[in-house]
């Protein structure tokens, strides 16, 4: 919105469309603003206004995928409840031309911690995923911070299972709602969202077709034994506490694997120089299932390790491609995807 220095409104600066504004800079001497913008069809652009007309302009356009238009995508933000009824809010991203039947392969995303927040944020591979039929689902979890310190304390500690109940009822959402079956439901994420993955899989394995955990902590008795990770203690708890060993044990990943459990495919990624998570969670949390999974060999537990990366951050573009690169082809294997059939017009993406 654009204000006058009294006060008095001045109307809307139009956006592209459902995103993200960051970075707003100017000066008290001039009309003139400048502003990022980004949204999951958009990858990161840069704006100027004048405030005294609202007009807006790109100064850094950017070169979308030929034959990929943003128009195309519907982006929404639903609503859905918890398991104790709070309601959750959540991202669900897809072409136009997608049908609610449950043939949809779908990508559940999220984080739940640490009072990050999650919005719309662009990914290089989204368009390839959206133009073939897919679905992204992002839940705006407890532990996070996107309605408030009081929301971030209700996902940490004792509350931590909230989490992992907010992401579950989000997955069993997409399922009443028919966007997608579990087998093509496909979920990931990393570091703390590693957490929820190995949560998400030892607590409801079947509702799930494929699993991308990153960087993960795992072991949540032990954690704070390694690396960094003892400034973690004030959101996770200490096994070393009395109280916090228990709730830690209830929910920590490696110690509730069950042997003869049907476990989905499972992509683990750990960096061998990572300095925030040991690889010794992803190592022996893929040992652990691979010994304990009553799966077939179509649903495979796999470990992709990085000699020379750590947790994310600094890692070159290429072998930030060639992980992208895994994790969409081991998600699409799964999931059945046809990567060369752009968009579901027609066909609606489905597993072919």
């Amino acid at each position: 919105r654009r204000y006058a220095p009294d006060g008095v409104a001045r109307g809307e600066i139009d956006l592209p469309g459902v995103g993200s504004v960051t970075h707003v800079a100017g000066s008290p001497d001039s009309s003139v603003v400048t502003f990022g913008y980004h949204s999951f069809v958009q990858p990161p652009s840069c704006y100027v206004v004048d405030l005294a007309d609202g007009e807006r302009r790109d100064i850094s356009p950017v070169a979308l995928p030929e034959g990929y238009d943003p128009a195309d995508i519907l982006i929404q933000q639903v609503n859905y409840p918890s398991k104790d009824g709070t309601p959750i809010s959540m991202f669900v991203v897809h072409h136009r031309d997608v049908l609610l039947d449950g043939d949809n392969p779908t990508y559940l995303t999220g984080y739940g911690g640490f009072n990050i927040s999650l919005g719309s944020g662009y990914q290089a591979a989204l368009p390839a995923w959206l133009e073939c039929g897919g679905v992204l689902a992002l839940p705006n979890l407890r532990g996070g911070g996107e309605y408030g310190e009081a929301w971030h304390r209700a996902g940490m500690r004792e509350y931590k299972q909230n989490v992992f109940d907010d992401f579950i009822a989000a997955a069993e959402w997409l399922v009443e709602q028919n966007y997608t079956r579990p087998e093509n439901l496909a979920i990931g994420g990393g570091s703390n969202g590693g957490l929820l993955m190995g949560a998400a899989i030892t607590q409801r394995p079947d509702l799930f077709g494929a699993v991308f955990c990153a960087v993960p902590l795992l072991d949540m008795l032990r954690y704070h034994h390694f690396r960094i990770a003892r400034l973690w203690i004030p959101e996770y708890g200490s096994a070393e506490e009395p109280d916090a060993f228990h709730w830690l044990r209830a929910y920590s990943p490696y110690h509730n694997v069950r042997a003869g459990t049907a476990y989905p495919a499972i992509l683990i990624t750990t960096g061998e120089q990572d300095s925030r998570v040991d690889p010794l969670h992803a190592r022996k949390m893929t040992a652990l299932l691979q010994a304990a999974t009553s799966a077939d060999g179509e649903r495979p537990v796999l470990l992709r390790a990085e000699a020379n990366a750590g947790h994310g951050q600094g890692k070159p573009l290429r072998k930030r491609v060639a992980e992208a690169a895994d994790q969409w082809g081991f998600i699409g294997w799964r999931l059945g995807m046809d990567w060369t059939a752009p968009t579901g017009r027609g066909a609606n993406g489905r597993p072919t």
